[in-house]
């Protein structure tokens, strides 16, 4: 029992033992209804599959059984594991503060959901491809904890021994750890219709930053640009007559370092846009940076629909 809640208190934290409202119970089914349903469509037979080209189709057209130049559009939900790491915040002549081996929770179920989108696409023979791959994870802070405090935060040493909650309302990514890479791919050979895949790929990191300081009189509430991204990812894909069924395991990582800028923010161009303005500018952050390394384990399951392009045939 010790184990068990050990491994799981990142994903559902202890202190949160309010059961789910009807609403939200409403909109969990309502995604796993949607996402059902596509994967049916997915299965479904279509006109290129009952028409007579299909049957005499070369091996380069791409089919459940055989893979070969196509282009994928999916949706996918899932659960991640974040390690343990430190949070720094630093202003230059103010605060130099360092929380030691903040233990993240992602709670990939509350809303927001974690979820992510992505685009494929599969070259001449269907053994190499590439992919852009947008994750919407999310990383909180536990504010109850005693945790390890090093350095000075508003000119004052902080002591060795206190809890998130004692200095910051809110430290958080919750809307939210979102990576956003682009993949190289690899198809392994199939099994009939089961195609296990790998890939390796590098991006950016746009996080939603929430993070507020009891001693100050705004909170940073933003998207930010924070750093690079890099994730390594390994997929069986259950291949169906017009799209595919898969499941995943991605190990991704984070180095973020995003200002303080104590504003409300609205959406994510306009926000990248006005960091970029402030960085053109020279304008250093009002309240800092801050930041941390965020390490993952993630297992993801969704579905993909596929587009074959029409191939010429002989006259």
């Amino acid at each position: 029992m010790i184990a068990r809640d050990a491994l799981l208190a990142p994903l559902w934290p202890s202190r949160r033992i309010a059961s789910a409202s009807p609403f939200r119970t409403a909109e969990c089914a309502a995604a796993i209804a949607a996402m059902g349903l596509l994967v049916v469509a997915a299965a479904m037979p279509s006109d290129r599959d009952a028409s007579p080209a299909a049957a005499s189709a070369s091996p380069s057209v791409s089919t459940a059984r055989n893979p070969g130049r196509e282009y994928d559009f999916g949706a996918y939900l899932g659960a991640p594991y974040h390690y343990p790491s430190d949070f720094h915040l630093v202003k230059p002549g103010v605060s130099d503060l360092t929380i030691k081996n903040v233990e993240w929770f992602t709670k990939p179920f509350d809303n927001p959901l974690y979820y992510g989108a992505r685009i494929q696409r599969w070259l001449e023979g269907g053994r190499l491809g590439m992919m852009l791959d947008f994750t919407h994870s999310k990383a909180y802070a536990p504010m109850e904890p005693e945790k390890t405090f090093e350095g000075t935060l508003d000119g004052k040493p902080v002591p060795p021994k206190a809890k998130v909650d004692d200095y910051f309302d809110k430290l958080e990514w919750s809307h939210g750890h979102n990576m956003l890479t682009l993949n190289g791919l690899i198809r392994l050979p199939s099994l009939g219709i089961i195609s296990p895949y790998a890939g390796l790929g590098a991006g950016v990191s746009l996080p939603h930053s929430e993070i507020h300081l009891k001693t100050d009189p705004h909170r940073t509430y933003e998207y930010q640009y924070a750093g690079p991204t890099a994730q390594a990812l390994f997929g069986l894909e259950l291949r169906l007559r017009t799209g595919s069924i898969f499941i995943e395991y991605k190990f991704t990582t984070a180095d973020y370092w995003g200002p303080l800028t104590g504003r409300n923010g609205t959406w994510l161009p306009i926000d990248m846009w006005r960091q970029f303005s402030r960085w053109w500018s020279g304008e250093p952050p009002p309240n800092g940076w801050a930041g941390a390394k965020l390490t993952s384990h993630q297992v993801i399951g969704g579905f993909l629909k596929r587009f074959v392009p029409n191939t010429p045939t002989a006259p």
